[in-house]
Parts: C-alpha cells; sequence; structure tokens
C-alpha cells in the first residue's frame, strides 16, 4: 500500500531583482527589430549586474525567505535549487553553494535544472521527499534565473524577455497555510532541442569563430523549421500548445481533488500574450492571473509563479481557502501544474 503523500505549505516568500531595465529604451541594444519585441507587451525587466551571479541572487532572496518566516539555518533540513539558467561553472553543483552561502552544512541538498518548469515542478520533488523521509520538517526552495548574456541573448531565445530575479520559499511540514495540493507534468520528448544553446555542451564546447549569441538563431526560428514554416500547422501546433495547458491543469486539478472552476487565481510564466490567451481558455478572469506582473518583471524563468504567488499573498489579494494554479510551458517540451490552497 503506497504511504499517504506528506502534507506541507509556504512559511516564508523572500526575493531577489536584477535592476530594472525599461524594455522599450534597450530592445535595440539586443536585437534589430525592436519593435517586435516591444509588441510582447512587456514593460519592464531585470538585469543582475555584472558579477552578480545566480548564487548570489539565490543567496539573498533565501535569506530574506528565512527572516520572515523566523527560520534559522542551521533549522534547515534540505535544500532545493531550482536554477532555469546555465549555473556560474560546469561539474558544480549550485544547490550545494547556496547551502554554503547560508552556512547551511551536513544537510540533504538536491539541483533542478528542468528549464523554467523547475520552480513549479520541484514542489512535487520535494512532496516525494517528505514522503519518503518522515524526518524531514524545514526545506528551504529556491528557483532562481540568471541569463548568462555570452550564451544566449535574452530578448531572442523566443518571444519573451528574459529577465534575472530569484524567489525562496520555506516549506514546512504540516504548515496549514498556502498548502500544496498537487503537481502534475508531462512531456512531447519529440521537441527537446527547439530551445537549446548550442555552443557551451561537450558537443560544441568552444564556439566557433563569429559566432555570438547576439545573431545565433533564435529558438523560434527552430520551431518554424520543424513545421517548414507551414502557417497551418504552426497555427494547429499553439493552439496544441494551449489545449495542453488547459489538459495538465484539469490532471493537476483532479489529482488535488477540485475543480478548476473553483481555481480563484491562475499564474502562468511570465508571457502577457500567453496568459491573455489561456484566460480565455480556463474562463478565468485576467484580473485573476499574472498578466500585469508578467509586464513588470519579464520572464524569469524557474522564479516566475513563485514571485508571483508570494506577491498576492503580500498585497492581501488573496483570501483563506483560495485555490491558486501555477502552470506553465518549458523545455522539453515539459508542460507542468502545481496546485497550492491558501
Amino acid at each position: 500500500m503506497a504511504a499517504p503523500l506528506a502534507e506541507f505549505g509556504i512559511a516564508g516568500f523572500g526575493y531577489a531583482f536584477g535592476e530594472d531595465q525599461d524594455v522599450e529604451r534597450t530592445a535595440g541594444s539586443y536585437v534589430a527589430d525592436p519593435e517586435r519585441v516591444v509588441g510582447w507587451g512587456y514593460r519592464t525587466f531585470h538585469r543582475a549586474a555584472d558579477g552578480v551571479t545566480s548564487t548570489a541572487l539565490a543567496a539573498e532572496a533565501a535569506g530574506h525567505a528565512l527572516a520572515r518566516a523566523s527560520v534559522d539555518p542551521a533549522d534547515v533540513d534540505l535544500v532545493v535549487v531550482a536554477n532555469s539558467e546555465l549555473a556560474e561553472y560546469p561539474y558544480w553543483d549550485s544547490s550545494a553553494a547556496l547551502a554554503r552561502e547560508l552556512k547551511i552544512r551536513e544537510r540533504q541538498t538536491m539541483l533542478l535544472t528542468e528549464g523554467c518548469a523547475c520552480g513549479v515542478t520541484g514542489l512535487g520533488a520535494v512532496a516525494g521527499q517528505l514522503t519518503l523521509q518522515p524526518e524531514l520538517g524545514t526545506v528551504l526552495f529556491t528557483a532562481v534565473n540568471r541569463v548568462s548574456e555570452f550564451h544566449r541573448n535574452r530578448m531572442n531565445v523566443n518571444n519573451a524577455v528574459h529577465s534575472d530575479g530569484a524567489v525562496s520559499v520555506v516549506l514546512r511540514r504540516d504548515h496549514d497555510r498556502v498548502t500544496w495540493l498537487a503537481t502534475e507534468q508531462f512531456t512531447d520528448s519529440d521537441f527537446c532541442d527547439w530551445f537549446r544553446t548550442d555552443v557551451g555542451g561537450s558537443v560544441t564546447p568552444v564556439p566557433p569563430p563569429g559566432w555570438s549569441s547576439a545573431t545565433a538563431p533564435s529558438g523560434t526560428e527552430r520551431v518554424q523549421a520543424h513545421f517548414r514554416k507551414d502557417p497551418r500547422r504552426l497555427a494547429h501546433f499553439s493552439e496544441q500548445l494551449n489545449a495542453r495547458v488547459v489538459e495538465v491543469i484539469d490532471r493537476a486539478c483532479r489529482r488535488a481533488g477540485v475543480r478548476r472552476a473553483d481555481l480563484a487565481r491562475f499564474v502562468y510564466i511570465n508571457d502577457p500574450d500567453g496568459i491573455a490567451e489561456l484566460a480565455g481558455l480556463i474562463d478565468i478572469p485576467l484580473a485573476k492571473t499574472n498578466h500585469d506582473l508578467a509586464a513588470e518583471h519579464g520572464h524569469m524563468g524557474a522564479a516566475d509563479q513563485l514571485i508571483a504567488l508570494g506577491t498576492y499573498l503580500d498585497r492581501g489579494e488573496l483570501n483563506s481557502g483560495d485555490l491558486v494554479a501555477l502552470a506553465g510551458i518549458s523545455i522539453g517540451m515539459r508542460w507542468y501544474c502545481t496546485i497550492f490552497r491558501v
């Protein structure tokens, strides 16, 4: 007989952001057609100053979360880092690096690197660890996105302005507020190559002469090539993308024993256009989504959804008992959703 899933909730949030940048003013320094980027609906993004690493952003957010939850670092049983960008070094565990920054020693750490998804799907992984290890009581879960501009052009990966930020949450067993209910995900592996970076890995460790992220092809070009730029096939796939978001939300709701109609808030990756489309498909008012926050922050990879959830809680815009869906699409291609009850 399977063991019952552990019950846990969020006891505190912490955040860290790069410096605010105006999209309209800066787009021309990243792409030759800035009007295309401005048309995506973003107003602001965050760019970390040179020398500010992903670990530094994660440590800043984690320190705030621990302080707000009144938790001593020595009382953390498991440190989890969900990093949606490249870490500072290859062959290096940035979850261990964060633990070192916080002076957390001889504790378990976990590193998640499944792109934008891991800041949400990782919550399901934590549920598994808490179920398997009854001795775990307090988990520090940090999602961070710090764009490596050598490897990627933050405005030419896909139809999003990629942004630097981190969010950290203190997860406590049997905490009775902002409780995790379910996580669901699935992957269409045929599309796993679309948004990869072709240099810096073991196949092409050193860029060829003349290569630059400023001019390298975008992931969107791979998508178009896959469908041979056939507008009908592209339109069909776009519909399929959104239909699968709805499907994974419904799967998560079933697993949680709730209905999609009961959702008080829908939080998606920070994609203003995508949020507007999906709000209609799942029949939720745009004001009950993260549409405005997406335009303010840019796409912070794995950190998007938890930053939005914490922001709405801090503002008092969620009530006890409200159901919140955190959902998205990531590299893989992966569709995913986690349900929380406030």
